[in-house]
């Protein structure tokens, strides 16, 4: 048996810049773009509503209804997250009543179908899906939370625009044009799809949201469909610069409390973890360095998802128990990246875990490990870190230590408590 390195909990201290009013910032983007000039009364307006966990996205989506009650016409909201929930139409509107978007609290109807409108064919030969209800709708807003993407670098990653192709296309879009991303790249397609759906699709208007470090909504900014992409492209520097980060560059050991696909759409950020240009490895130029990672559980908010464990070298047998093989199956296919369900080594107990774990982090002794301990990649305003880092936390302004070194808190069971 190991002889385990000691923790303690530290305090983060991001920049702090959030919305107290969600509801009056979305009301004033909206009427900023002067809406009433092209919805009138009695026409219908389909709002799209995301797969992942957007800090009050149930207040946002409500804020949008309410906006178009009040111009006198229809608002309808449509799953819009490609293949999640299993690929099927109840499973997507389930996963949004997990998020509090239900009819009775947003005060219009849920229309969630996997039916698609082939518009047209992009340039690069391929067909152009979208969401059957929204397109025979007379106008189509879309919402989502602009972000970096897991996989892909670019100026336009995870936003607007993405939610207007792989979330909007339906399970069918998703899976042709991570396809066609294959033989061009992300930025080309999702700006040529982009440009068909705008034209051909009714959009009316974008709500960006951006979160801060502490996961609160911090931006709400409304986009004419003419300028996505530029805004898209400022908002998304401000999600990079607002993005929460590990307090230390090099780790030995990262233990996850829970991974899924309401925290990020690869289970675990790899923005966060520093893992987005390789699988099981980090590049040399990345920060941070970690040499193993393993998760202990999947959110329930994820629904049997796993995608994102295989991104793991260790993980609970829990979390493979919890695993609905189809759904996670189906999620990577659609986006081509069948390594994020491959399985890693599993385990009963943490402590069976870090026997295995502590031996292999190199030429320091267990007790030295560098160890840091989330609850998840969207969570890491509190941690525990591992004794070697004491002396450095406390020498650090953005860092408050705020307890004592203690022993991990095992249990009889040789498990750590469920969350952090």
């Amino acid at each position: 048996m190991c002889v385990y390195p000691r923790i303690f909990r530290v305090r983060q201290k991001f920049d702090d810049p959030h919305l107290d009013d969600i509801a009056g910032a979305v009301e004033n983007e909206l009427t900023r773009l002067r809406l009433s000039n092209v919805i009138l009364a009695g026409q219908s307006v389909a709002i799209s509503a995301g797969s992942r966990g957007i800090t009050n996205i149930n207040f946002v989506t409500r804020a949008i209804v309410d906006h178009i009650r009040q111009l006198g016409a229809e608002p309808f909201i449509v799953p819009a997250m490609g293949s999640h929930g299993g690929g099927t139409a109840e499973g997507q509107q389930r996963i949004l009543e997990s998020y509090g978007v239900t009819e009775e609290f947003c005060g219009c109807p849920i229309r969630s179908s996997m039916d698609t409108q082939v518009v047209c064919h992009a340039a690069e030969g391929f067909p152009v899906h979208f969401d059957a209800l929204a397109f025979a709708a007379d106008h189509v807003i879309v919402c989502n939370r602009v972000k970096p993407h897991t996989t892909f670098v670019g100026d336009i990653e995870s936003g607007l625009m993405k939610m207007m192709l792989i979330g909007l296309g339906k399970h069918a879009g998703a899976r042709i044009y991570h396809r066609a991303i294959r033989d061009f790249t992300f930025g080309q397609i999702v700006r040529s799809v982009a440009r068909e759906v705008i034209a051909r699709c009714s959009i009316v208007a974008g709500l960006g949201i951006v979160e801060n470090s502490y996961g609160e909504t911090c931006r709400i900014q409304a986009v004419a469909p003419g300028e996505l992409e530029l805004r898209e492209k400022e908002l998304l520097q401000l999600a990079k610069q607002w993005m929460p980060r590990l307090p230390f560059d090099s780790v030995d050991i990262l233990l996850i409390d829970e991974i899924g696909k309401n925290i990020s759409g690869s289970g675990l950020d790899v923005n966060v973890v520093g893992r987005k240009d390789r699988c099981h490895q980090t590049a040399a130029d990345t920060i941070p360095g970690i040499k193993m990672i393993a998760v202990r559980d999947l959110s329930v908010q994820t629904h049997g998802s796993a995608v994102g464990i295989g991104l793991a070298e260790f993980c609970r047998s829990r979390a493979i128990d919890k695993m609905n093989a189809d759904m996670t199956r189906i999620n990577v296919q659609t986006g081509g990246y069948p390594a994020e369900a491959m399985l890693p080594l599993d385990y009963r107990t943490d402590r069976e875990m870090l026997d295995v774990m502590l031996p292999q982090i190199g030429l320091a002794a267990p007790p030295d490990a560098r160890l840091l301990w989330i609850r998840n990649t969207k969570s890491i305003a509190e941690l525990e870190c591992s004794a070697v880092y004491r002396e450095q936390a406390h020498e650090r302004d953005d860092l408050e230590v705020i307890s004592e070194l203690r022993d991990l808190p095992f249990d009889n069971n040789g498990n750590l408590p469920d969350r952090l």
